[in-house]
């Protein structure tokens, strides 16, 4: 008889078969379970803090055109931050993060007996940004600081708010429109934000305010400004162009419409037409502020030639 051959470490037969000392499938989805139970625990727990106002904004951004812009900010924000990634040196602040979870939550629940939305939504954003503080601390939400502003942007304005800027807009963008007008020769009366031409009345009402644009081009100016420029000063001036750029266009549309109206057919003066001549304006916009990007992106190359030759 042969001496038969040790039985490998680790391993027993068992009626011919050999089994493994690995991990059973059971056991792998334990484990994985285990490793995953809480961030599935802490997302739950969001949801359910949080469903309602989630609920309400993604709402508002499919059927009020002046918050469409979210719909676009809020997928383009999770992927810049995505893109980020985390840092190396991000470390976790339990303490801090707690504290603001805990200041989110109570301004989401005081918000919602008051009935007040946009302090109740940007709840969301400042719970989001504490669990980036508990889990990665303050540097990682320094270093998605882009994210998180346009994700604050993606809530819109308070009604109050809106209406407090609306009628300034509305008046401003009626006199530009008028005084192109007379320009061009075309009669024309202004009363408030009212345009009288011969047998016509043009009425600028508060979605043709230029507030709706001022919201989208506000989010575009900060991006435009963290991709293309390095200096905290030409961010700040991009975005403060940001104003001006959308009164004029305003302006250029209410002087578009009364001249078409006056001199092709008063169907331009809404419907298809009018909704149309907005969206090109508001192209001719976004146009205007990258190439206000683009000059300052050249001062900025020009400036930094400067102070290389200087040393």
């Amino acid at each position: 008889m042969g001496t038969g051959a040790p039985a490998p470490s680790g391993r027993f037969a068992y009626a011919s078969h050999v089994i493994s000392d690995a991990p059973l499938p059971m056991a792998r989805s334990y484990v994985a379970l285990k490793r995953f139970a809480p961030a599935l625990a802490t997302a739950a727990a969001f949801l359910a803090l949080f469903a309602q106002p989630l609920l309400l904004l993604v709402q508002d951004w499919w059927r009020l055109p002046e918050a469409g812009h979210g719909l676009l900010l809020a997928p383009l924000a999770a992927w810049l931050a995505w893109r980020s990634g985390i840092r190396d040196t991000a470390s976790p602040n339990h303490g801090l993060g707690i504290a603001i979870l805990l200041a989110a939550v109570f301004i989401r629940y005081i918000s919602g007996l008051a009935a007040e939305l946009f302090t109740m939504r940007e709840s969301v954003v400042l719970a989001l940004a504490a669990l980036t503080v508990y889990h990665f601390g303050v540097t990682q939400l320094r270093w998605w600081w882009l994210p998180f502003t346009l994700a604050a942007l993606t809530v819109p304005l308070p009604e109050l708010v809106t209406q407090q800027l609306a009628l300034p807009l509305q008046f401003e963008a009626s006199r530009i429109g008028a005084k192109l007008l007379s320009s061009r020769h075309v009669p024309v009366q202004l009363m408030g934000n009212i345009i009288r031409l011969p047998g016509r009345e043009l009425f600028v009402t508060e979605a043709c305010s230029g507030l709706r644009s001022l919201t989208a081009l506000v989010g575009l100016g900060i991006l435009m400004g963290a991709v293309a420029l390095r200096h905290p000063i030409s961010r700040l001036a991009i975005l403060a162009l940001v104003i001006p750029v959308a009164i004029l266009m305003n302006g250029v549309r209410v002087f578009l419409t009364g001249f078409l109206v006056y001199f092709v057919s008063p169907s331009f003066g809404e419907g298809f037409m009018h909704l149309t001549e907005g969206w090109l304006l508001f192209l001719v916009s976004v146009a205007s502020l990258g190439l206000l990007a683009w000059v300052f992106v050249l001062v900025e190359q020009y400036l930094m030639k400067l102070e290389t030759r200087d040393v």
